[in-house]
Formats: structure tokens, C-alpha cells, sequence
């Protein structure tokens, strides 16, 4: 296997105050909300970085480069999408990185930090014999997706985060007659009890989130969690 025939693509956007982790708003500070992303963005690239053979890259909206490029330590290149929105970023994944027959790329979320590396192996080895691989999240969304050709039409009308997204991409991928394969469902974090389950996860192994954990810890201990729930039973 050439050492570029697997690429791992991390769906970013940079870290602005009251622009990431929104629904989170309820329960944290809009600058809380932006360390919380930055932690797990952080995180992410750093699970990707434990994969053998892959290429790691960051995809993002145009503006958005020049500001990620200061708030991650970690040498990563970043590439910006043509278009607005996460279906175009999606679509420009594929486009910038998929050679049909040679390249095995997967878009990834940039807050599932805590996904076990080998699901993620999992979905590289199923583009062996499929042409679509997805990782559903118990929402109805999903938190990857990976495929060996570009497929412009895969993403025309929705990307990763809304609660029908998993069912439009199949829909649109039986229209397109591809084979597609599933790994594990999982859960990204959105909502206060994502927050929470994630916390009590980290508690437990803090070592498959650090930067993330560290700072729920340090939540818990200001007393943050009287309002996020960090730390109830």
C-alpha cells in the first residue's frame, strides 16, 4: 500500500467566539463553547496522527485558514473548500482529494476525538471492496464518510450535522448505484448530554481525548459542571 493511498480529511472551521458549538450555548459561555471546540479539533488531529499510512489534511471554509492555522500547534496542512457550507466542504473533499481507483479518503467530523483508531482503520479497509463507507451517529446524521472516487452529486443537498443527513446520503448513493459499507454508529458532541457522556468517557480514559479531558477536569473543579451537568450521576 503506497504511503498516500489513505487520506484522512478532518472537517474544520476556526475557532471563533459564538461561531462553533453553538447548540452547546445553554450550557456554556460562548468563549467556553470555542475552547471546548478547539480542544476537540485538537484532539482529533492527534487521533488521526496515530494512524499508520495516512495522510492527514484539514478542510475548511476559505476565511477560515489563515485563523486555524494559529489556534492548532499541531503541523497539519489546511486547505480551503470552494463554496460555503458543510455540503460544499464535503463535495471539495473528494474533489481536491479522491483519484478515482487509487485514493482512499475519509471526511471526518472534528469532535468525535474519543472514537476508537481502529473504527477508523475499519472504514480505510472497507473501501477495499466498496465505493462508500459511512459512519452513522445515533442521531441520524454520521460523523464520517469515505469513499476511492469523486462523486459530485453525494453531497448536493446537506452534509454531516442534521438529523436526516444519514438517510439523504444513502438515498443519493442507491440514485448513484454505490456500494456502501457501516462502521460502528457513534456519537459527536452537540448537546449537553453528549457533553456529559463524553466527560464521565474521559473520566474513565482520559488518554483518548487529553486536551479535551483536561479541560472538563478543570471545569469541574470551578464548578462549570453546575450548569453543563459535568459530574452528576
Amino acid at each position: 500500500m503506497a504511503l498516500t493511498s489513505r487520506t484522512l480529511v478532518i472537517m474544520a472551521k476556526a475557532p471563533r467566539v459564538g461561531v462553533v458549538k453553538t447548540r452547546l450555548a445553554v450550557n456554556l459561555s460562548p468563549q467556553q463553547a470555542t475552547e471546548l471546540y478547539t480542544c476537540l479539533l485538537s484532539d482529533t488531529i492527534a487521533l488521526g496522527q496515530t494512524l499508520r499510512n495516512v495522510v492527514i489534511s484539514i478542510m475548511c471554509p476559505e476565511l477560515d485558514v489563515e485563523a486555524l492555522s494559529h489556534a492548532i500547534t499541531q503541523s497539519v496542512p489546511i486547505v480551503a473548500q470552494t463554496g460555503a457550507g458543510l455540503a460544499a466542504g464535503l463535495t471539495s473533499v473528494f474533489e481536491q482529494f479522491a483519484k478515482s481507483g487509487h485514493q482512499r479518503v475519509i471526511a471526518f467530523n472534528s469532535d468525535s476525538p474519543h472514537l476508537p483508531a481502529s473504527i477508523l482503520e475499519n472504514a480505510f479497509d472497507a473501501l477495499e471492496s466498496r465505493d462508500l463507507v459511512v459512519g452513522p451517529t445515533h442521531d441520524g446524521g454520521y460523523y464520517l464518510v469515505g469513499a476511492k472516487a469523486n462523486h459530485p452529486a453525494l453531497f448536493e443537498d446537506g452534509g454531516m450535522g442534521t438529523t436526516n443527513a444519514l438517510d439523504a446520503l444513502m438515498m443519493r448513493a442507491r440514485k448513484l448505484q454505490l456500494s456502501a459499507s457501516f462502521t460502528d454508529p457513534f456519537y459527536d458532541v452537540d448537546v449537553a448530554s453528549d457533553l456529559a457522556r463524553l466527560a464521565a468517557e474521559l473520566q474513565l480514559a482520559p488518554t483518548r481525548a487529553p486536551r479535551t479531558a483536561a479541560l472538563l477536569n478543570e471545569w469541574t473543579r470551578s464548578g462549570t459542571h453546575m450548569r453543563t451537568g459535568l459530574g452528576k450521576s
